[in-house]
């Protein structure tokens, strides 16, 4: 199949420097950022419903920039005095180097994985066993993080401080693509919700994740390419080697 146009269900990137964009010069494509999905942060009237107060931690857990601005954002609302002994772990450099956003970042102790995966937090994490540690999350989470952290003796608690709703595509919003990026379960339940008689037919598939590829399985679509592997640790660069090879042929 020739790949011509690809639809990347995220935010267009801030910076001109994106792996994205290098594939659409390499190949000649026509890249779309277009999300399926949007956040839309929790009232602090929905988040108090939860019953869990933020003051009580001393440690707390990103795994998202989308966590990290929900946080502070709630914080500011209740009116909360963020310490400057809180602990911050973050699955990801990006995700951590985010927090300059909102503190100094030299004078905190901020921990990162260099993997983007929890698992990979755990050791740093196990190093402060006293801390009570609050896990940022989507309202669409089914806790297995959570659990993931108590099998390994971590005191944590999760509080949904943002929702996932879907992105609804206008009735005169073109849908010509060749191939489909996704990054999340609820991308995949978008397009399925936008479109109840989708096809696909010849459009390529590409999953990030566990969850993205299985739900895309789920949903009966062909997955055509998947991140991370061993081969192709980004989706990019997964993309990059499949447009090698289609768009050979």
């Amino acid at each position: 199949m020739k790949i011509k146009k690809i639809l990347v269900s995220q935010p267009k990137p801030a910076s001109d420097k994106s792996p994205y964009f290098d594939l659409a010069e390499k190949y000649g494509v026509d890249v779309v950022f277009r999300p399926f999905i949007k956040v839309e942060g929790l009232s602090a009237k929905d988040f108090r419903q939860q019953k869990v107060n933020i003051p009580d931690f001393t440690a707390v857990i990103f795994t998202a920039r989308t966590a990290v601005d929900n946080f502070f954002r709630l914080c500011e609302e209740m009116r909360i005095t963020i310490p400057v002994t809180l602990k911050y772990f973050c699955t990801s450099e990006t995700v951590a180097n985010y927090l300059q956003k909102y503190i100094v970042y030299r004078k905190r102790k901020i921990f990162a994985a260099k993997t983007g995966r929890l698992v990979d937090l755990i050791p740093s994490m196990q190093k402060h066993k006293t801390d009570k540690y609050l896990l940022a999350v989507s309202d669409v989470n089914n806790g297995a993080e959570t659990e993931l952290l108590k099998a390994n003796k971590i005191d944590v608690t999760q509080a949904a401080m943002y929702r996932t709703v879907s992105n609804d595509f206008g009735p005169d919003e073109e849908f010509n693509y060749d191939m489909l990026v996704f990054f999340s379960p609820q991308g995949v339940e978008s397009l399925l919700k936008n479109f109840p008689d989708f096809k696909q037919g010849d459009i390529a598939i590409a999953a990030l994740g566990a969850a993205a590829t299985q739900s895309v399985k789920d949903a009966g679509l062909r997955l055509d390419i998947e991140a991370p592997t061993p081969v192709t640790p980004s989706m990019p660069a997964a993309i990059d080697q499949f447009l090698a090879k289609s768009n050979a042929d």
